[in-house]
């Protein structure tokens, strides 16, 4: 039976079989069939592919050319409305549950004003009826009262299965008073805007015993498979160590108690590691929401239980859990309850307040898992990625937590992992562990296949924690300020490495961005070689034995996160000079390096660069040494957000090119005044090597720190700017001149203005240029272009800081096509004094692609008429 469907107008043919009244060709179901299998191979073919087609398909002999173009132009038209009605419909459906969630959110924040009301009334009513000698009496009362009630609030609990039971029940209501009812008040966590495209509606908690954070979220897998990877710890929270299921007894409902031990790492040095003993209870309720809920198994008898373990401080976990309900058309809706009392009476005072920080425990812990169920969904959803390690996400998952894991377990130095601590050399600043079972650590087998062997026998780790805290101990760069130098922030950063010895503070993302982008400013390549090469070691083989040089340093991307937040990289560190007779040491060094942490406005976001060497066959079950640094915030305790602020449902639903930030949210980068950096480093070596190998550790890792005060100090805020919170250097004449000649210079060419000003006084001018909503950079003039200056966008837009910005290239953010765009439009840009570029795609220095709308390139003019520099302003850019 012929299709009844009408492909297309035909202008003559001689064909009464493939015709319809002399203006339509109908098409045989074979003819429909074969054609769609060629677009499966080509669906979009040239002519003389067509012609070939025709050919090689007799059946389709009796078809003009002209019309099989015409049928697969309305196939491809066909193929995008049905993707773009998927996507409609995927975006409503998100929107319905969005929805839900925002109702039910609104009726629980009704409920809260009810009871505070309530609670108002009471307390009035309270206060003017009581009297000065009632108040007295009613105190001794209460003080008695209180007695009695401490005495008698925590009775031994049973841990029979029956009591169990009862303790589980007694969980799971607590938890949904705390998930959907008012048994704690929630408050927007600072930085976060929720919305449809955002990871979640997340909060904290405000007056509450401990510390708890609420993330409610849409996910597009199924509730049990949500259970089963929010149930699995290790997988997604980052700071487990491991979970140990040691009972496991069904309830008559149907669902299941599970006892479990846990241990969280250390976050740094300075502090000692966690446990729990938990009961994790698993429900269906009527509605058919799963539950997950668990809490601490405290004072119990006739029962299991956990004795104190060594080197691990028991917190207690408050009942928390998961209530996971499905969504129509697929997917889940869940809410994230995080509630834990983490001892901070363990820890020294400064770093109390990671373990108050309801702040510090979302970010780590509720989006953590929020941000894993939506990675894991994103995979499932795009299984037909391109070929690469974009197959390969469970092994890149897999790499990035064994660096993570890595790294927390030589920061931790557990005995059970074969961990020593080795005797120092008086100065307590480095402390050296030895493991003499290098196989204990995550199976690790030290044999390379790179065409050498490793002799090596044990690993040593050189680990040390350090404060980077605001200091008034300026000694030199209020006298260079004050003679008014016009230094840049290279020469500044040069001076001050030079001998000014200041602690200063600066904001962990913005350090981090540094130690990742300018490796030769704190790293030694003779000890990296050594490292990446693990050959025997020898006296003329030890780092620091010869002195080489870097050649450069390559940033090779091979995934990130969803939403950026984590980067995987191989790092190659090309032309290392060593001796002609090291004919085993590769000239290239390669290391798998994970970074987190980049984004300056995520609050209370721990920074981290780990790096491990690796050989070029880069096989999944390679040795990792990790080594690398974290740098935590502390003053994130202290929390932002009004306990009179609700969450700002209704504003959060818009969606712009700045995503989730916003201009008026606290950041990192001004609500941060003090962070705490632990550095690892760890090393093969062979056992009668050790002394020497601990010598170099310690005096590598004592140099790495002070490299790091040293650019700290040059990074801070308050010597790049002389207003608080800006990175830009405001207060600095040549830049205020700069910002002049950029604005005349666009004028003069282009007869517009560029600003909107009342005024052209220096510093407004510079400070609406460092605001403008596209981005706008210089470069050099020099025969390889460099950038000299970017506002805040085009800061954002090439993913650097102004420090490390000299160091980009002109030609590296353009693709071959932008380059020679480029190439033919410069000399019309230096005799006609601009040019206008169509829009395209460029690289940031992270390596990712940003299009953009359209850019603008100007020569800018000194006031001596002569050319400066030359702007460039990309319109509307956005990461693709």
């Amino acid at each position: 039976m012929a299709m009844s469907c009408k492909e297309g107008k035909l202008g003559h043919s001689n064909s009464s079989n493939s015709m319809d009244n002399g203006k339509y060709v109908r098409y045989t179901p074979e003819q429909v069939e074969a054609l769609e299998r060629l677009y499966h191979e080509c669906p979009k073919p040239s002519s003389l592919r067509r012609q070939q087609l025709i050919r090689e398909c007799p059946i389709l002999s009796n078809i003009e050319p002209k019309q099989i173009k015409v049928w697969f132009q309305n196939r491809r038209c066909r193929e995008k409305q049905r993707k773009e009605a998927s996507r409609l419909q995927a975006v409503n459906r998100k929107l319905t549950a969005m929805n839900k969630l925002l109702m039910e959110e609104n009726d629980r924040l009704q409920k809260q004003v009810s009871q505070l009301v309530y609670e108002n009334g009471y307390f009035r009513q309270h206060t003017q009826n009581s009297t000065l000698a009632t108040k007295d009496t009613s105190c001794e009362s209460v003080v008695t009262s209180g007695q009695h009630q401490l005495t008698s609030q925590h009775p031994p609990r049973d841990a029979s299965p029956a009591g169990l039971l009862s303790i589980a029940e007694e969980t799971l209501a607590e938890f949904l008073s705390k998930a959907t009812g008012t048994a704690v008040e929630w408050v927007q966590m600072p930085g976060m805007k929720p919305g449809p495209d955002s990871i979640g509606i997340v909060a904290i908690s405000h007056g509450c015993p401990g510390v708890a954070a609420r993330a409610c979220g849409l996910v597009g897998l199924e509730p049990t498979r949500v259970a089963e990877i929010l149930k699995d710890w290790p997988s997604w929270f980052r700071d487990c160590r491991a979970v140990d299921v040691l009972n496991v007894l069904p309830t008559a409902n149907g669902g299941t108690i599970e006892l479990l031990y846990m241990q969280l790492y250390a976050p740094t040095t300075l502090a000692p590691a966690r446990d729990f003993w938990l009961l994790r209870y698993t429900s269906v309720l009527e509605d058919g929401s799963l539950v997950v809920c668990q809490r601490s198994l405290k004072n119990t008898q006739n029962g299991p239980s956990m004795p104190p373990v060594q080197h691990f401080v028991r917190a207690e976990m408050l009942p928390s859990g998961y209530l996971i309900r499905p969504c129509e058309g697929g997917g889940s809706i869940i809410r994230i309850v995080d509630h834990m009392d983490l001892e901070p009476w363990s820890v020294p005072e400064v770093l109390r307040p990671l373990y108050e920080s309801s702040t510090m425990l979302a970010q780590k812990t509720t989006m953590a898992a929020l941000r894993q169920l939506r990675q894991i969904a994103q995979e499932v959803s795009q299984s037909n990625v391109s070929s690469g390690w974009g197959r390969r996400p469970a092994a890149l998952r897999a790499l990035s937590q064994r660096l993570s894991r890595g790294f927390n377990e030589a920061l931790n130095g557990f005995n059970d992992e074969g961990w020593s601590v080795m005797g120092n050399d008086g100065i307590d600043d480095v402390t050296i562990l030895v493991n003499s079972s290098p196989e204990k650590l995550m199976g690790l087998n030290l044999t390379f296949t790179n065409g050498f062997s490793a002799v090596s026998s044990a690993v040593l780790c050189a680990r040390a924690s350090m404060l980077l805290q605001v200091s008034a101990r300026i000694l030199w760069y209020p006298f260079f300020r004050n003679l008014k130098l016009q230094l840049s922030e290279r020469d500044l950063l040069k001076l001050l490495m030079l001998g000014i010895s200041v602690t200063q503070n600066v904001p962990p993302a913005v350090l981090l961005r540094f130690l990742r982008e300018h490796r030769s400013e704190w790293a030694d390549n003779s000890i990296d070689a050594y490292s990446a090469a693990a050959v025997k070691a020898g006296p003329c083989s030890l780092p620091g034995s010869r002195v080489g040089s870097f050649g450069g340093q390559v940033i090779l991307p091979l995934a990130n996160t969803i939403e950026h937040e984590e980067f995987l990289e191989v790092i190659k560190l090309e032309g290392i000079g060593h001796c002609p007779e090291d004919s085993m040491m590769p000239r290239d060094i390669f290391f798998l390096q994970l970074c987190s942490g980049v984004d300056e406005n995520a609050v209370g976001t721990c920074a981290e660069l780990i790096f491990a060497p690796i050989d070029a066959s880069f096989a999944d079950d390679a040795p990792l040494l990790p080594s690398g640094f974290r740098i935590i915030p502390l003053d994130s305790g202290k929390e932002a957000s009004s306990p009179n602020r609700t969450l700002d449902l209704a504003s959060s639903l818009e969606i712009g090119s700045a995503g989730n930030r916003t201009s008026n949210d606290l950041s990192a980068a001004s609500g941060c005044t003090r962070s705490v950096m632990t550095i690892a480093f760890e090393f093969a070596f062979e056992s009668h090597m050790q002394e020497h190998v601990a010598s170099m550790a310690r005096q590598y890792v004592r140099s790495i720190i002070s490299s790091v005060q040293r650019v700290a100090l040059a990074l801070s805020p308050s010597n790049l700017s002389s207003h608080a919170g800006l990175r830009t250097p405001l207060g600095t004449p040549e830049a205020q001149t700069l910002a002049r000649w950029i604005c005349h210079s666009y004028r003069c060419y282009l007869g517009v203005e560029l600003l909107k000003l009342n005024n052209e006084g220096g510093e407004s001018t510079l400070k609406s240029l460092w605001h403008h909503s596209d981005a706008i950079m210089c470069c050099s003039l020099k025969a390889l272009p460099v950038f000299t200056f970017a506002n805040q966008a085009g800061l954002d837009m090439l993913e650097t800081t102004l420090v490390a910005l000299q160091d980009i290239t002109l030609e590296k953010i353009f693709d071959d096509h932008g380059r020679k765009t480029l190439c033919s439009e410069f000399p019309q840009i230096m005799q006609q004094g601009f040019a206008c570029l169509q829009g395209g795609i460029c690289l940031s220095s992270m390596g990712r692609p940003v299009s953009y709308e359209r850019a603008v390139a100007w020569k800018v003019m000194n006031e001596e008429e002569n050319a400066h520099c030359i702007c460039f302003m990309f319109v509307n850019w956005s990461f693709v």
